[in-house]
């Protein structure tokens, strides 16, 4: 590859490999032989192994020396061999790359040795062998402990040639060693070192799940000093007919690794248990989501025709209106069924109006469903009910030209509140094989609108007359990232939003935080509407902690929902949780937005109305 590891992570979410010593094991080689002289005793496996890495979307192929130390290779009498087993291995990876992948050197730990051994003697052998042997960077890998970075930081200044490295450490999922030593401890040390990673990843643990939590803890921490590498298990291995499996599948990996990225991870592959399907279902998942994450730029061509004024916020529609008079609003959401029959979501918007509620709030595809035409339910729920809809306008199904249609449609049908979402990637839902196509994110999309609630559409030309779209936005108060949220909804108020919905709150004290943060949301030129989800059952509340992405369950949460033995106990008791935080945060927001879990709008009116 022409770009360097550094460039890469900086431009898009870099895919990596997944294991290499479990494939082996998987092609029938066991651990009695040395399973890095394979580079030697049989080429064609390792090359083989690479090549159906580098098939299903790898951009990064580690090297088969994670082991290939002169300590190690000496149990197996290949002390002798370790420069040519080094050289062979980043001379097979580096075939099968080409120029369409990177090459990492891998280097493992010495571990225990014999005390005529120096540690520092036999690391810097390897590394100086890989380095000449020209990778695009060393991995040092599995890192455990605060002596095994010291060993790796001294051996990359004495050995590595300047040749780029990583440095990825296996932790717990409080972010801890297996000594117990915490991340902060270990970015003192890497400050303090003369020589610098380009990156700083985290490989190996149980499996994903637990990598998640240590990434929570490490991604603040790191704070953009570094790009983070996230390479988890596949789970915990079990044993089959005296085989250790791991029994993580590639669906399940691969909604872990999105969540990895959603968080701010530049760098994502597999370690132990993973394969190749598993790095294929990733790759094909996560790279519409980097799209996502880094939307090229669409800037609105030069109007060729002179601007009209904008319609004002409150005569754009009723809802608008309330919000502009510093009222209290209620808006409730429906979710458009998945046929095409309408009859339930037209009664139930019926019951709701007559509850109460300002507003019918519409979500498109929410985790990338495919359910009807969101503007057909819409005009169907203003027509036959007669109260006013929010309308989301997702940028994951559509190009620029249809989204700016569907704009427009709005605008001719009268459904005049809109709310832009970048929107989740298809491997989320029902239709992993689905592309997404991300030609604009959330902000982009409110400057489509923006131009043409001034007269002309993104291609500067003149529609007749101007649109009256009453634009919203989304916020999630419990962004691990907070720095790029902030940056993020600065940037959405500058584009034109008017009013901003956060994702479901359980815990107050963020969003009251988050909204004193912005300006215009605290002094409430720009109304926040509170997502409020109450809570169904147990098993939702566990959904939402750890399968939703943007939404944060506390423990105590949790713990409440744990009391109650009857589901419909337990959905009482996500009421009163519902209730209790909209009492908390009432005087710094302008409404809420309550949804109705599985479709019981009863829930939600319980919540508008206690």
């Amino acid at each position: 590859m022409s770009q360097t590891l550094q460039q890469a992570l900086h431009d898009r979410i870099v895919i990596f490999d997944g294991a290499m010593g479990t494939e082996i094991y998987r092609r029938n080689f066991f651990v009695n032989i040395s399973f890095e002289n394979l580079c030697l005793a049989r080429p064609d496996v390792i090359r083989a192994i690479h090549t159906a890495y580098l098939d299903a979307g790898a951009e990064v192929l580690t090297t088969n020396s994670y082991g290939a130390n002169r300590a190690k290779l000496m149990k197996f009498g290949l002390a002798e061999q370790t420069a040519a087993i080094n050289e062979a291995a980043v001379k097979l990876a580096r075939e099968v790359a080409g120029d369409n992948a990177m090459v990492a050197a891998s280097v493992g730990p010495v571990g225990e040795l014999p005390s005529y051994l120096n540690p520092l003697d036999i690391l810097s052998e390897q590394v100086s062998v890989l380095a000449k042997a020209a990778p695009d960077f060393l991995m040092f890998e599995t890192l455990a402990s605060l002596a095994d970075l010291d060993l790796a930081l001294k051996a990359a200044a004495s050995s590595s040639d300047g040749v780029p490295f990583v440095l990825s450490f296996a932790l717990d999922e409080k972010a801890q060693t297996a000594k117990g030593e915490p991340f902060s401890a270990i970015l003192k040390r890497i400050a303090a070192s003369p020589v610098q990673p380009v990156a700083i990843g985290l490989n190996c643990c149980s499996g994903p799940g637990s990598m998640l939590r240590a990434l929570e803890t490490v991604l603040p921490l790191v704070d953009k000093k570094f790009p983070v590498i996230a390479q988890p298990n596949a789970g915990t291995p079990r044993s089959v007919d005296n085989r250790m499996l791991y029994m993580c599948s590639p669906e399940y990996f691969t909604t872990y690794a999105m969540r990895f990225a959603q968080l701010g991870v530049r760098g994502i592959g597999g370690c132990c248990g993973t394969s190749p399907e598993h790095i294929a279902d990733m790759a094909r998942s996560v790279s519409p989501l980097a799209k996502h994450a880094h939307v090229v730029e669409i800037a609105p061509s030069e109007p060729s025709v002179p601007l009209l004024d904008p319609v004002p916020a409150a005569e754009k529609s009723s809802f608008a209106a309330k919000l502009a008079s510093g009222k209290w609003v209620n808006a409730v959401e429906i979710v458009p069924p998945q046929g095409y029959l309408l009859d339930t979501t037209i009664a139930k918007a019926k019951v709701c109006a007559e509850a109460g509620f300002d507003v019918i709030n519409i979500p498109d595809g929410p985790r990338a469903s495919s359910r009807v035409s969101t503007i057909v339910t819409a005009i169907k729920i203003q027509q036959e009910v007669g109260i006013e809809t929010v309308l989301h306008c997702c940028c994951r199904d559509k190009n620029v030209i249809g989204i700016q249609a569907d704009l427009l449609g709005c605008a001719a049908m009268g459904i005049h509140n809109i709310l832009f979402i970048t929107g989740d990637p298809p491997k989320l839902g029902d239709y992993p094989f689905a592309s997404g196509v991300f030609d604009l994110d959330s902000i982009a999309a409110v400057k489509v609108q923006a131009a043409l609630n001034r007269g002309v559409d993104f291609g500067g030309k003149s529609i007749g007359k101007q649109t009256a779209a009453f634009c919203l936005v989304g916020a999630d108060p419990n962004a691990i990232d907070m720095e790029r949220e902030l940056r993020r909804i600065r940037e959405k108020i500058d584009a034109g939003a008017e009013a901003v919905v956060t994702q479901p709150v359980f815990d107050t004290a963020p969003l009251l935080r988050f909204i004193e943060a912005v300006p215009e949301l605290a002094d409430g030129s720009v109304p926040v509407i509170a997502g409020i989800w109450p809570l169904a059952s147990l098993r939702n509340a566990e959904f939402m902690k750890n399968e939703v992405p943007g939404v944060v369950v506390p423990d105590s949460v949790m713990a409440r929902m744990a009391r109650p033995e009857t589901r419909e106990d337990q959905r009482l008791e996500g009421i009163a949780i519902a209730r209790e935080a909209v009492d908390a945060i009432r005087s710094a927001v302008r409404g809420i937005h309550v949804s109705a879990p599985f479709g019981n709008v009863q829930t939600a009116i319980a919540v508008m109305k206690p």
